[in-house]
């Protein structure tokens, strides 16, 4: 009987409509508090990082621990946040214990390969550099939702993934392009190919995290955005600590923290810090996934990109040049770009969510006529 009524007409078009109902104070709320956990995590914990190694720091794999090793913080707001009860039906399409540990041990290993990809990046290039050069994950994130999603390709849509693609494709052509002098171009280009080559592994789990919500962990709750942070940073940061004893690099840990400019309390903080600033940002971003979509996840991140190159130009007298500077605004404008679309199918959904009201509502007045 239920199965009956989940296929009748009634059953699709109630569902259809609450699809386009206008959401709530408290999704909104939501919104504004994880696009504000992407934002100032990933400004705070790529600028933590440049200190890191500015200031002594040479370890790619302790930089790279860093970003994952902060997951233990959000194990008590998991507790405070019970998933939500589920009706029998739902249980039943629970995913298997299996699926899960493999789902989540594949974003591990994702996780980490990316995260030590950033690393290398960061230490080869300016932070004002690397930050433009990370937009290219909006490009990489909407080509992945292209063939997982079936995401639609709006004229504003591709003018916003045009500008952004070019935004990070201007820094190829600076003249010097290390601010510091003791990086080669080779160095440079190695640090160039890493950071592109995250931003596409970082585009790709955006877009396989938003299939896992809609494929397997349906409905809702904080709870889920806390277990996938979780369980995939164990995995990940269970890597890196094996990377980091592998490459030999806990050999000059004690010299390295010796060594550091401001201190061995200012060592551990700026570690400490990263890795709280980057399990927000993390939690940010998958809960705007679960919320929205993972390309939209991906937009308040670009949003973010720009603060870091003029936070940049003040603590770490980063030159901001022409090339930088039209970088920028071509980012700001691309980013401006995407949200215009997102105000038309909010708009659009506004409609169509009336129309379908009245047409429901028609047989009912019918009958009372």
């Amino acid at each position: 009987q239920e199965v009956k009524e989940e296929n009748s007409p009634q059953y699709q078009n109630s569902k259809k409509l609450a699809s386009h109902e206008p959401r709530n104070y408290k999704w909104w709320i939501s919104i504004i508090m994880y696009a504000f956990f992407v934002i100032f995590g990933q400004s705070a914990s790529t600028l933590l990082g440049r200190l890191y190694y500015d200031k002594g720091g040479k370890s790619v794999w302790v930089a790279t621990l860093a970003q994952l090793a902060g997951f233990p913080i959000v194990i008590p707001c998991y507790c405070l946040a019970p998933p939500k009860s589920c009706t029998k039906n739902e249980q039943i399409r629970q995913p298997s214990a299996v699926i899960l540990a493999l789902v989540y041990f594949s974003f591990g290993i994702c996780l980490v390969a990316y995260s030590l990809m950033y690393s290398i990046g960061l230490l080869h290039l300016p932070v004002s550099t690397f930050s433009l050069i990370c937009a290219s994950q909006l490009a990489f994130n909407a080509l992945f939702s292209f063939f997982l999603h079936s995401q639609k390709f709006t004229p504003f849509i591709i003018n916003s993934l045009v500008l952004l693609t070019i935004s990070s494709s201007l820094l190829i052509f600076q003249t010097n392009p290390a601010s510091h002098v003791e990086v080669s171009k080779g160095k440079y280009a190695i640090g160039f190919i890493c950071t592109i080559g995250a931003s596409a592994g970082y585009g790709l789990m955006l877009s396989l995290t938003q299939l896992t919500f809609r494929k397997l962990l349906k409905g809702e709750t904080q709870a889920k955005v806390f277990e996938m942070v979780i369980y995939q940073s164990l995995v990940a940061t269970s890597a890196a600590i094996l990377g980091l004893f592998i490459s030999g690099e806990w050999k000059g840990l004690s010299i390295e923290v010796e060594e550091f400019e401001l201190g061995k309390f200012s060592y551990a903080m700026t570690l400490i810090e990263t890795a709280i600033a980057s399990q927000l940002f993390v939690i940010g971003t998958i809960g705007l996934i679960l919320k929205v979509s993972s390309l939209f996840s991906n937009a308040i991140s670009v949003l973010g990109l720009p603060v870091i190159p003029i936070v940049a130009v003040i603590f770490f007298n980063d030159r901001m040049d022409a090339v930088k500077a039209i970088a920028m605004v071509l980012a700001i404008w691309g980013f401006v770009s995407y949200v215009y679309q997102c105000y038309l199918d909010n708009q659009s959904s506004k409609n169509e969510y009336r129309n379908g009201s009245e047409v429901s509502k028609s047989p009912l007045l019918e009958e009372v006529s």
